[in-house]
């Protein structure tokens, strides 16, 4: 016959696995997110399901002819994307559209519109019926000219626009 410290063991024993097994039954059954810690801070981790997120083209039929409009006002040419300047020197941005009827383009800096001023120039020409180039010149430049710089070009059926980054960069002789 079994000592009783045996049979306690053997109930222990039992009563731990009972205990492991519901664990990773609940596991399976309750996916939850883990957390790991990272430098003190913890840091939820997502399950990756491989799905990929469904991309709506257009809401309406109304959008798809607005911005899908053969005639549409379309950005075909354009300055790079950012530009660095050295203060006291010009710089220049460059934007051609083409749309039918022929676009307008608009120069706009931090979201506002840009008027032409003594230190400030838009240069346009229409080298065909369809299509307008548009240069717009600082100069000379100063710390305040360092933003973000936008030309707009839009018709009665569709707006496009393009967006330029400046900052002036530090000469050191």
């Amino acid at each position: 016959m079994p000592s009783p410290w045996f049979n306690q063991c053997k109930i222990k024993a039992f009563a731990l696995l009972w205990l492991l097994l519901s664990l990773l039954l609940l596991s399976d059954l309750c996916p939850v997110q883990g957390q790991r810690s990272t430098g003190g801070r913890n840091v939820l981790r997502r399950n990756y399901t491989g799905k990929k997120p469904v991309v709506i083209q257009h809401r309406s039929q109304d959008a798809v002819n607005y911005y899908d409009h053969e005639n549409g006002a379309k950005i075909i040419k354009s300055s790079h994307f950012e530009l660095d300047y050295t203060l006291g020197r010009k710089i220049t941005f460059f934007c051609m559209a083409q749309g039918n009827p022929r676009p307008t383009i608009t120069w706009f800096k931090d979201g506002a519109e840009l008027y032409q001023h003594r230190f400030f120039q838009v240069h346009e020409s229409h080298p065909e019926p369809e299509i307008i180039k548009s240069k717009m010149e600082i100069d000379p430049t100063t710390q305040m000219d360092a933003g973000y710089y936008e030309c707009q070009a839009d018709n009665i059926y569709a707006i496009d626009r393009r967006g330029f980054r400046t900052d002036y960069a530090m000469v050191n002789f």
